[in-house]
């Protein structure tokens, strides 16, 4: 039996279910979901969102430090702008 090549992890499923789930105007950090998810690392969030998260709202899952995602800085800011983050 093989799997299917466009199924998502399980792992990356709900990274990027929770993701959907943060409210306009919020932000959680890699760290926060791995610690919400109860399993994996704040890395692990960050390479799921890598590959996966154009589809979701990225912009609001941040970094630690609160640095902007390298190269999508104008684009993340323009949805702060929006949404009152």
């Amino acid at each position: 039996m093989s799997e299917d090549p466009y199924e998502l992890p399980d792992f990356a499923e709900r990274v990027l279910d929770l993701a959907e789930r943060i409210p306009p105007g919020r932000v959680m950090t890699y760290g926060d979901i791995a610690e919400f998810l109860g399993v994996g690392s704040p890395r692990q969030v960050g390479r799921v969102m890598a590959l996966y998260g154009g589809a979701v709202p990225w912009w609001r899952v941040v970094r630690a430090d609160g640095r902007l995602l390298p190269g999508h800085e104008l684009r993340a800011l323009e949805h702060y702008r929006q949404e009152g983050t």
